[in-house]
């Protein structure tokens, strides 16, 4: 077989040799007290009768001593192959293993378990170098701290948050790290921090795991500053483009009639219907700033808008008076389960106002109609404004401030319910229907029953 050397101190292989050879002599005693019986019986068979025995004897011993070998060093084999397998080596196999023989099963089943506990070790290797690739390539600080809040991990976004190496700081102290009060959150919570790779607001989460049966802590840090500034700069980025669309919008044809009608007063000899050139070039100057001022009173309402004044409503008159202002078409109203809800009233239905005229100003080209209904489940509300239209063409604009589509359109109205909506605790979600062509402009809100 193949195994190394079995090692000389061994404290019970001694003990086990002797007892096999204390129970050959056992077997063998019997034969022993017929040949000496025997010998006192029958004095006169002589020299030749004793060389026989000692023949005997000597073969016996030699028998004795293959016997201890075909049973002690497969033994030593086995145990061997199992230190191997302890000490983490498992290329080493038993070159006898075969089934139906005692030990060659026995060696069977452990060259099936170095195999087995071989692959086991490459998987976890495998999937071990996968772990640390991806803790080394987030960009999210993680500390993993043993049960005497000694650092044992940290990873590379850890590094650039500390400003240290990890080689530097490996078994150092939470305290000595300036992370000890990170370690005493129990819950995920943001705070505002100043490290030496960075200042501003951080995620800290901290999560407690087990190794070798000892509590251990592992820290977690996320740097909301810059997605905060990414998304901050992204939403400007579209603000001042829909601003400056707008703008151009109504200041280009001003400009231009402005330039016209310069152009028509500084001729020598007016023209005869010059009054009528002017009042008309002044009619659209006078339009486009009408348009401009309800583009900026939108803004101002939707930067104005103050924190809703929550109190006990009856939910089926509200939405039945709001369903009667939309007076282009009739809405069906849906009845739905009596209700008294917290909210705020006057928020809420110019929310509902400003989905339905949506609804409307979709399903009239259409001769479709619009629908007004309320559903509850468990703890939560939900209001629902269904039109006959065409149905949304994107979704990537709905929710950008001063974005429309529709002639005239000031493009806060979905943008203001959604502020309303989520200022009550709620959502809204706009999406196509599945049964035929229109919308669904869903509101979900936590329900508060009085």
């Amino acid at each position: 077989m193949n195994a190394p050397v079995h090692s000389a101190s061994r404290g019970t292989g001694a003990r086990f040799e002797q007892r096999l050879l204390w129970d050959v002599a056992l077997a063998l005693l019997p034969s022993l007290l017929v040949i000496a019986w025997l010998l006192w019986q029958r004095p006169e068979l002589g020299a030749g009768l004793w060389m026989a025995v000692g023949l005997a004897a000597l073969l016996t011993l030699g028998l004795v001593a293959r016997l201890r070998e075909r049973v002690v060093f497969p033994l030593y084999t086995l145990s061997n192959l199992l230190e191997a397998l302890r000490e983490g080596d498992y290329s080493l196999r038993g070159s006898r293993a075969q089934r139906g023989d005692a030990i060659g099963d026995v060696v069977w089943e452990v060259n099936a378990l170095s195999q087995t506990l071989r692959e086991q070790r490459l998987r976890v290797e495998e999937s071990s170098a996968l772990l640390g690739k991806i803790i080394a390539a987030i960009d999210i600080a993680m500390f993993s701290f043993d049960h005497r809040q000694q650092l044992h991990l940290i990873n590379a976004a850890g590094e650039r948050l500390l400003r240290v190496r990890a080689a530097d700081v490996a078994g150092s102290s939470a305290a000595a790290l300036g992370l000890h009060d990170c370690l005493q959150i129990a819950q995920a919570a943001v705070v505002r921090r100043a490290f030496p790779g960075g200042s501003g607001s951080f995620d800290v989460r901290r999560f407690r795991f087990r190794q070798s049966g000892l509590p251990c802590d592992l820290l977690v840090i996320t740097d909301l500053s810059r997605a905060l500034r990414e998304e901050e700069r992204q939403t400007w980025q579209r603000l001042i483009r829909v601003l400056g669309h707008e703008l151009n919008n109504s200041l280009a044809p001003i400009k231009s009639m402005a330039a016209t009608l310069a152009d028509l007063t500084a001729r020598p000899q007016l023209p005869g219907d010059w009054r009528e050139d002017v009042q008309g070039g002044l009619r659209v100057i006078g339009d486009r700033a009408e348009a401009l001022n309800r583009f900026m009173t939108g803004y101002a309402a939707l930067a104005r808008l103050p924190p809703p004044r929550l109190r006990l409503v009856e939910l089926a008159p509200l939405l039945t008076r709001v369903a009667r202002l939309e007076q282009r078409l009739p809405v069906a109203l849906h009845a739905g389960p009596a209700l008294v809800c917290s909210l705020d009233p006057d928020q809420l239905e110019q929310a509902l106002i400003n989905l339905l005229g949506n609804a409307a100003d979709a399903a009239l080209p259409q001769r479709g109609g619009v629908q007004l209904r309320w559903l509850q489940e468990p703890g939560r509300l939900h209001i629902e404004v269904i039109d006959e239209g065409l149905g949304l063409s994107g979704s990537d604009n709905l929710f950008v401030p001063f974005f429309t589509t529709k002639p005239g359109g000031s493009g806060i109205g979905l943008v203001l319910a959604r502020q309303i909506v989520e200022a009550h605790g709620g959502s809204l979600q706009l999406r196509n229907r599945e049964d035929r062509s229109g919308c669904i402009a869903r509101i979900e809100l936590p329900l508060t029953p009085g």
